[in-house]
């Protein structure tokens, strides 16, 4: 059978949630162009059973108002509770950790179909791509914002006159909301971050970007014009790991996708992603998890 990647898109939510829809209509709204979601829980336990980790080709916005969640986004863990905004972008890698029972979000993803309210490159900066995610937490002024915007997006799709135009002006106000917000935090977090965690951030960021051409530290540290020796010593003194364990982190969990939710072969994926031989690829795997690629992907079946 021929199995498409665990890409968390329209099509793939459509076959999640089509079976339950009857149950989970009076909070969930999707059609090819976005997806609402209204403080239910049903969904994340439908993702949960879907074996995470994730990825993502859209844009996604969200609150949580209530209950907590552990997720680890782009090889980062991160605890969310509820007044944190969310926001996940294109390319982003979810692995739900623990989410907790009465955990409840306001959101909407905007599916590749949505007719974006910016023209190319004029995307508020938050959003151009620099930036694969981030949380926010927030006071009561900017949560009620949010869930007014969210609200009447949601009244609108609901109505017999679902005006187009207008939901994409809607849009358009929440993702500046967003920015805006994230753009205070940005600036007031420069003040007190030290050089060594921008370096960090930066590194981690890269990592998620390019692990799969480029295994080696030698390529981040010329990316950040710094020494492979000062950028080593800075990942260490920051996180506790060594920059080599961050880049195999990033690479086993995009060859783990691979497997899982792909046909492709280990000689296809080592190609892919720039192994000198498939024995060396099998080699470097089971190095660090403990089984070959084939035993992985029977597995996870």
């Amino acid at each position: 059978m021929n199995k498409q990647p665990q890409l968390m898109d329209f099509s793939r939510m459509r076959d999640i949630l089509t079976p339950h829809i009857a149950k989970i209509s009076e909070n969930i709204f999707f059609n090819g162009e976005l997806g609402l979601i209204h403080g239910d829980h049903t969904v994340f336990s439908l993702m949960m059973r879907q074996k995470p980790p994730f990825s993502i080709n859209d844009h996604r916005f969200g609150i949580i108002v209530s209950g907590e969640a552990h997720i680890n986004f782009n090889l980062q863990d991160r605890h969310v509770t509820a007044g944190t905004l969310v926001y996940l972008g294109p390319g982003t890698i979810i692995n739900p950790i623990r989410l907790s029972d009465d955990l409840r979000i306001y959101g909407i993803a905007l599916f590749t179909n949505f007719p974006m309210p910016f023209a190319q490159g004029q995307m508020p900066s938050a959003f151009n791509g620099q930036v694969r995610d981030f949380q926010l937490p927030v006071n009561e002024d900017d949560i009620s914002t949010t869930r007014r915007i969210l609200d009447t997006i949601w009244h609108i799709v609901h109505s017999n006159d679902y005006h187009r135009p207008t939901v994409t002006a809607l849009v358009a106000a929440l993702m500046h909301h967003y920015d805006h917000l994230f753009r205070q935090q940005t600036d007031s977090q420069a003040a007190s971050r030290s050089r060594e965690q921008t370096i960090f951030d930066r590194f981690i960021q890269l990592a998620g970007q390019h692990c799969a051409e480029h295994h080696q530290i030698g390529y981040y540290a010329d990316r950040l014009c710094l020494t492979e020796r000062y950028l080593s010593t800075v990942v260490r003194q920051t996180s506790g790991t060594t920059a080599k364990d961050w880049i195999d982190r990033a690479l086993i969990t995009r060859i783990k996708i691979e497997l899982r939710h792909t046909d492709k072969t280990a000689v296809q994926i080592a190609e892919e992603m720039h192994f000198a031989n498939p024995s060396f690829f099998s080699k470097y795997f089971r190095r660090l998890t403990g089984m070959t690629p084939l035993e992985y992907k029977k597995m996870a079946l």
